[in-house]
């Protein structure tokens, strides 16, 4: 008998035909002699409507009623999922976060969970029966419901299955697993069977949608087994497992791509200490991220040219804030770019396998494909380049790393 946490996103409870779908597969888990937490989202598009009518009702709202209405969604489809296993002769029962008592902090609308208690959910497994949980909720010290974000009802699945003990939480999605590359642009992207933390987080990080950042950083901190699994097809997921259940590591497992992504210029900015503090100290103070950096010191000593990337939402943000600070900085002109890209390269062997980034490089120039910037961690290469050049570039290191389909 083994403990399994089963979630299942937006679009596999979309309506009752999906949510029937999913109680026939918690009782194929059940038939197989498992116990079972269910951990549910709202129905897709549901969350959206009911932020749109905070929006209408007060632009300016109440974060606490805003956590109270938006949870309401995953209130629906966890009531519904109880009542289509039921059909099927299994006892279960729905579950809110303030029920189980998901215990977060007060940060409405991105809380953080600090602990689950699962005592009585504990019993009631061990009885046999299912339980339905809300994902996405908590509730704060003060007694008020509080949502966990974006990507919530992922890190609800990976909290509980921790708090549980589970031997899997298996991630039901619209994909059947996690490739080598977005099928949609490599044809010959490859299903991986087993990934580690490492390479999923920053794959996650660096554009890809299959899992958050922040559920597969819990599953990393608590060591938790994760299949990505398909709600439409019956078919063996990949596994996010530690480094060590994987024997043979390939030197790259996969290549990411975000558009998410605007360079920044700042031209002849005067080179003396402290002036990247007084640059990306006004951008810190404004919550916006910089990502990629270079910086390029001019013959003379005197000036340098700063490059820096930012989310493409905040490109103007960051023109607004450091224009108002031009006097201070003494830069000569800001330039802006929206049109890029950044292109990851990402695996665990490359900690143990030289050469990676020049076969990188290589194949970009053989493409044709200039890097505007470069920025490395232990197991990831990670590019910027003009956003016309994103598929060529992508199937051309898909083809030179050798992971294309054989």
């Amino acid at each position: 008998m083994a403990r399994i946490v089963m979630k299942f996103g937006g679009t596999s409870v979309a309506d009752v035909d999906r949510i029937k779908n999913v109680a026939r597969r918690v009782k194929a888990e059940v038939d197989r002699g498992n116990q079972v937490a269910v951990v549910v989202s709202a129905m897709a598009g549901v969350t959206n409507q009911l932020v749109d009518y905070c929006r209408q009702v007060s632009p300016l709202h109440d974060a606490r009623e805003y956590d109270a209405i938006v949870a309401s969604g995953e209130q629906v489809t966890s009531g519904l999922t109880a009542m289509a296993v039921q059909e099927l002769g299994v006892t279960a029962r729905s579950w809110l976060g303030w029920q189980i008592r998901v215990r977060t902090d007060d940060v409405h609308g991105k809380a953080r969970i600090q602990g689950i208690e699962t005592a009585e959910l504990d019993r009631r497994l061990s009885a046999g029966e299912v339980a339905v949980v809300a994902g996405f909720q908590g509730v704060s010290p003060t007694g008020r419901i509080t949502t966990l974000g974006r990507g919530g009802s992922d890190t609800s699945a990976v909290a509980l299955a921790a708090a549980l003990e589970a031997d899997r939480c298996d991630i039901y999605t619209d994909v059947d697993g996690v490739y080598t590359c977005d099928p949609r642009i490599v044809r010959g992207a490859r299903k991986l069977h087993k990934i580690t933390y490492e390479e999923m987080l920053e794959m996650a990080s660096q554009g890809a949608k299959v899992l958050q950042t922040r559920s597969v950083e819990m599953a990393m901190k608590h060591r938790v087994r994760v299949q990505v699994r398909s709600s439409f097809e019956d078919t063996p997921g990949t596994l996010v497992v530690d480094e060590d259940e994987i024997v043979e590591q390939e030197v790259v497992s996969g290549i990411a791509y975000s558009r998410d992504e605007a360079k920044i210029t700042l031209m002849k900015v005067p080179d003396r200490p402290g002036v990247a503090a007084s640059i990306f100290g006004p951008l810190a103070e404004n919550a916006i991220n910089v990502d990629m950096i270079v910086q390029n010191v001019s013959e003379d000593g005197r000036s340098t040219d700063l490059t820096f990337t930012v989310g493409n939402t905040d490109i103007d943000r960051t023109v607004q804030v450091l224009s108002s600070v031009k006097e201070a900085l003494g830069y000569e002109r800001l330039v802006p770019d929206p049109d890029v890209v950044k292109i990851s390269v990402i695996g665990v062997g490359m900690r143990s396998h030289a050469g990676v980034a020049q076969r990188m490089f290589k194949a970009l120039a053989e493409n044709g494909i200039n890097i505007q910037v470069i920025s490395t961690s232990e197991i990831k290469i990670s590019v910027l380049v003009a956003e016309k050049y994103l598929e060529l570039a992508v199937r051309a290191l898909h083809t030179a790393y050798g992971l294309d389909a054989a």
